[in-house]
């Protein structure tokens, strides 16, 4: 178990060295030279060979965990998919695939068998269970998608940070090797109130359209869960991750403008008119959460993390780029 408190876990980013890595360009999976000296597997992979440890990817189908899955499978790694409803989920073709639900921890068992790894999502109601299955299966090393919001002054008041917090502190306290990945605001954010509008060449109304968030492209947390899950470095760290600038929402519209080839409108609108937008497409402790960022962010821009250049040795992906990349989203 881990006595490095959350303070001390903030501070993490501006101290890391970048370990030895080899790579062929940054939409590849880091793969660290301590990893490819253990164990063995069938599969070479920049003339070395992956150990035979299986990782079980939760969430599979999910923003982030399809491209961790699509990250582990490019290294050919030993990847196990889990998923509520495998009939119905959009996964690799062949994949080993379990039905697995973490509310319900009588799922588990069959999941984590013979796991080393896991990929986990928060979901503070099944947590325990998780836990004690993981255990009990002889999981090594847990990597979690966290939130930047465990780092408020009082998670208490934020059911974001209370849900994320609860999720982290069963996992400091168990016996599992455990590392934190907590993005702030999601680039991909974005398409919950904005895609409709600009489908349907209305305007995107903002209620605070000067604010500067740093959003991250998903694509990089996965990278770094990839680095996380295939290197023994990064047991009992927790990252902060963001984009690689602070831009205004207003910024972030004409990128998507940009990559659209087109003009987009934007029109100020009242927290009240953003809030019933929001809660249309996400839970309302959701959409108040991101309006209260959006309310920060207009007085004091957030800091901006290095995370993803000193782990992956590359630059994080910028708004525009994610624009570019999610254009037909926004068709």
């Amino acid at each position: 178990m881990s006595t490095i408190s959350r303070a001390e876990h903030s501070m993490l980013d501006a101290s890391l060295t970048p370990d030895p890595v080899r790579w062929e360009s940054c939409d590849r999976t880091v793969i660290s030279a301590a990893y490819l000296q253990v164990g063995t597997y069938s599969t070479q992979v920049f003339g070395s060979t992956l150990p035979a440890m299986l990782t079980v990817v939760f969430g599979a189908s999910g923003n982030v965990g399809r491209h961790v899955v699509a990250g582990l499978n490019s290294i050919g790694a030993q990847v196990r998919l889990t998923t509520r409803n495998p009939e119905t989920a959009t996964l690799p073709p062949g994949a080993d695939v379990v039905a697995a639900d973490l509310e319900h921890p009588e799922t588990l068992a069959s999941a984590l068998e013979g796991a080393h790894k896991v990929f986990l999502y928060a979901r503070s109601e099944g947590i325990d269970g998780f836990v004690k299955a993981a255990e009990a299966a002889g999981v090594q090393h847990v990597v979690l998608l966290s939130s930047v919001a465990v780092l408020d002054l009082d998670p208490t008041t934020n059911p974001t940070a209370r849900l994320h917090t609860r999720v982290e502190s069963a996992l400091e306290a168990s016996d599992l090797a455990w590392t934190f990945i907590r993005p702030g605001m999601f680039a991909a954010n974005s398409l919950w109130s904005w895609q409709q509008p600009i489908r349907n060449a209305g305007a995107v109304r903002l209620p605070y359209p000067d604010a500067r968030t740093a959003p991250v492209h998903e694509k990089d947390v996965a990278a770094l869960a990839v680095a996380a899950l295939t290197e023994t470095t990064h047991h009992g760290r927790a990252y902060v991750v963001s984009g690689p600038e602070a831009l205004t929402l207003r910024r972030q519209v004409q990128h998507i403008a940009e990559a659209l080839g087109r003009d987009i409108a934007i029109e100020e609108s009242s927290v009240d008119q953003a809030r019933a937008e929001l809660v249309e497409f996400v839970p309302p402790f959701v959409a108040d959460a991101i309006l209260d960022g959006w309310k920060a962010a207009a007085e004091t821009p957030p800091p901006v993390s290095t995370a993803v250049a000193d782990i992956l040795g590359c630059p994080a992906r910028t708004f525009a780029q994610w624009a570019i990349d999610h254009e037909a989203d926004f068709r």
